[in-house]
């Protein structure tokens, strides 16, 4: 019987309610448990090997199963590769040139995220309100 491969593990910024959407996105389409999340943000964590507290925070990382640390496009690419509808996300990121385009992108993406988590933060507080 083959072993199951082991899990990435992706290190996200609880504190962003952008990205406390997105994991949690992540996490209901991660059927086969193939990655595990740990918020930078909680005071116990701890951030990936070589990487700050405030690194982790600052951007988004994952540790491959093979024990490579990835950051920005790099680490996404990895997440995607573990789950089945966002495996064809993978393979185009591995043509030429295209990881270097997710990262430009991924790099001006970083300075208005603040911006975007607080619009996010918003918008899920406005639905929660309407829910209750």
């Amino acid at each position: 019987m083959a072993q199951p491969a082991p899990q990435s593990t992706v290190f996200f910024d609880g504190s962003c309610a952008l990205c406390r959407a997105e994991i949690g996105y992540y996490r209901r389409t991660d059927a086969a448990g193939d990655l595990c999340f740990i918020d930078v943000s909680e005071a116990h964590a701890a951030p990936p090997e070589g990487v700050t507290p405030q690194q982790a925070m600052a951007r988004f990382h994952v540790r491959a199963s093979d024990g490579r640390v990835l950051s920005g496009a790099a680490a996404f690419v990895e997440v995607w590769s573990r789950l089945p509808r966002w495996r064809w996300a993978a393979r185009a990121a591995a043509l030429p040139g295209v990881l270097m385009v997710l990262e430009l992108g991924y790099r001006a993406f970083l300075p208005v995220r603040p911006l975007l988590s607080r619009l996010a933060g918003r918008v899920l507080q406005l639905r929660a309100g309407t829910r209750g």
